[in-house]
């Protein structure tokens, strides 16, 4: 019971920001956006959450490999128990957990400031990218893996980086082909 309040209340804290510009969509349509974003091996038994018409998160499926998806706003994802933690501490602008996590987002993402892990849209001077497939790497445990990536506000989304930089919630961007 306490894992579905707490995956209930990421998915609410993950959503609200990126569903607020979004139409709800079914459980059928979300599953097929799903598909490609995580090897199949993880999706096939994560916790599915989505969005209601009623703007609350809801556990569509639940799993059985400690891996939750979701698509906040046509950013499908796939997240580890540590990537959760990670993304619930973000949403709650708390400490970042003393753990690693790992993120699949193999379908890319609709672009976020490489500097304001906060910002909602895209000004002239928060460094938006957008970056095709790739992995995240994040936790405070990621901090040691970060060294030599680019930490420039302006990266090359087609190379690693380091996402955030300088701020609690740095992470590592691994872009896959």
């Amino acid at each position: 019971m306490q894992r579905r309040l707490s995956l209930v209340l990421l998915g609410v804290g993950l959503a609200t920001q990126a569903f607020a510009q979004h139409a709800a969509m079914s459980d059928q349509e979300l599953m097929n956006k799903l598909k490609g974003a995580a090897p199949a091996e993880v999706l096939d038994h994560a916790t599915i959450l989505n969005m209601g018409p009623d703007g609350k998160t809801k556990i569509v499926r639940e799993g059985n490999n400690g891996w939750t998806c979701m698509d906040p706003g046509g950013a499908p994802m796939c997240g580890d128990k540590g990537a959760m933690e990670w993304a619930q501490a973000w949403q709650n602008k708390a400490a970042a957990p003393q753990k690693l996590g790992f993120i699949y987002m193999l379908r890319g993402d609709n672009g976020a400031s490489n500097t304001d892990p906060f910002a909602l849209t895209e000004t002239p001077d928060n460094n938006w990218v957008k970056t095709g497939p790739h992995v995240m790497i994040v936790g405070s445990e990621a901090k040691s893996m970060m060294q030599g990536y680019s930490r420039d506000p302006k990266p090359s989304a087609d190379k690693p980086y380091v996402m955030w930089p300088g701020t609690p919630y740095e992470h590592l961007m691994l872009p896959v082909n």
